[in-house]
């Protein structure tokens, strides 16, 4: 087993943390560095971290339970619960579905900044040109899009009359019993207390809270203010970051893992369906030379053969197609989860359903140069994929 000591003398992240687990619970644990250098607080498998991009498969379970509760269609125009038609002014007449914004075939793109202040209208935002394809129609491209995700979360809000981070605490965080939340809304002052500070360089990146929740969790209006009593359903499902927003330690992380491989439960607790989980673990996008950029990867950095199979907000590894380099673990095994990549933190949960294991990890402070040894993964996140 490797020490992630070697790790931190290879790349020097602040802090890794790494959560094996199979169906029954955790098998092993490694962590090493700092969850806040400033303080010299160390890392522990219980801090939560702004997780980033694997938020995103949060967000669908808690559509899928949405979707099992017959309140949300994933083959539906979602138009007609945003309350005004959502098209590409290139192709008028190509509905969009939820599947085609979980899976990234939308034809939306991330052509403006897609963090929105409190008062943002995301009707008005998605008028601008810069956010479509021109090129390609909904359904017939894939280009991983943020911008996706704020509009999932809208359609979320339409469909039950609920906040979406208050909605997520009761789909998913809470039957779960993560202590987790987007944007630090609904987390107790104890995982607050914990949370990891993020850094790039050794320069603080986000979080640095001095262990407390921040005056305002959400971009603040054009005004300043930050009176989350006075936001509309549906407006702007951006302000609780449903793309990168949630906070959720390793230990928790593992237990979303430990669900999927136990088929939508854990212990005795029925989230979804063993039908909704194979639903998220089946592919509904694999590269074929033409059909996708293959080179975003979850914070937008140009890493090509970096995503090659992507399902509802499911990266699958690994795709033995030409151009991809997406099997950080080295082995060839077919496995699917999310990574993450923001404010210089990588992170990952991945699942082998044929195993029966799987593996949650993050590490911040991972340079952006690093080079890795055999994918599009960054050396870091071949060590904490697979230790050697």
């Amino acid at each position: 087993m490797i020490s992630l000591f070697l790790l931190a003398a290879v790349t020097q992240p602040a802090a890794s943390v790494r959560v094996a687990f199979d169906r029954h619970g955790e098998t092993s644990v490694q962590v090493a560095g700092l969850a806040d250098i400033g303080a010299g607080r160390k890392v522990t498998a219980g801090d939560p971290v702004r997780i980033a991009s694997i938020s995103k498969l949060v967000v669908a379970l808690g559509v899928m339970r949405l979707v099992e509760q017959h309140r949300l269609d994933l083959d539906a125009d979602v138009s007609d619960l945003l309350g005004y038609p959502l098209r590409n002014p290139a192709f008028p007449d190509r509905p969009i579905t939820l599947r085609l914004l979980l899976s990234h075939r939308s034809s939306l793109t991330d052509g403006i900044d897609y963090v929105l202040p409190l008062d943002a209208d995301l009707r008005t935002v998605l008028q601008d040109p810069k956010v479509w394809d021109s090129q390609h129609a909904p359904g017939s491209f894939f280009r991983y899009t943020n911008l996706n995700f704020p509009v999932v979360a809208s359609v979320m809000e339409r469909a039950t009359g609920e906040r979406f981070d208050q909605l997520m605490h009761r789909l998913v965080l809470a039957p779960l019993k993560l202590d987790a939340c987007y944007n630090f809304t609904t987390c107790s002052d104890a995982a607050v207390s914990r949370i990891v500070v993020q850094y790039r360089k050794g320069q603080v990146t986000r979080d640095d809270n001095h262990r407390v929740r921040p005056a305002c969790p959400v971009t603040r209006a054009g005004d300043g203010s930050c009176d989350l009593s006075r936001y509309r359903l549906g407006r702007n499902g951006a302000i609780f970051s449903p793309q990168g927003g949630l906070y959720i330690s390793a230990h928790d992380l593992a237990r979303v893992g430990r669900m999927l491989l136990n088929r939508g439960s854990l212990d005795g607790v029925h989230l979804l369906s063993p039908s909704s989980v194979a639903t998220l673990g089946t592919p509904l996008w694999v590269y074929d030379g033409s059909n996708g950029d293959t080179g975003e990867d979850p914070a937008g950095n140009h890493q090509a053969g970096f995503i090659c199979s992507y399902g509802i907000a499911t990266m699958l590894l690994s795709t033995q197609r030409a151009g991809c380099h997406d099997d950080p673990f080295g082995d060839g095994r077919r496995r699917f989860g999310h990574a993450g990549d923001a404010y210089g933190l990588r992170s990952g949960l991945w699942i082998d359903a044929g195993l029966g294991k799987g593996v949650a990890y993050f590490a911040t402070d991972v340079p952006l140069e690093e080079e890795p040894k055999h994918s599009a993964y960054t050396r870091t996140e071949e060590l904490l994929a697979k230790p050697h």
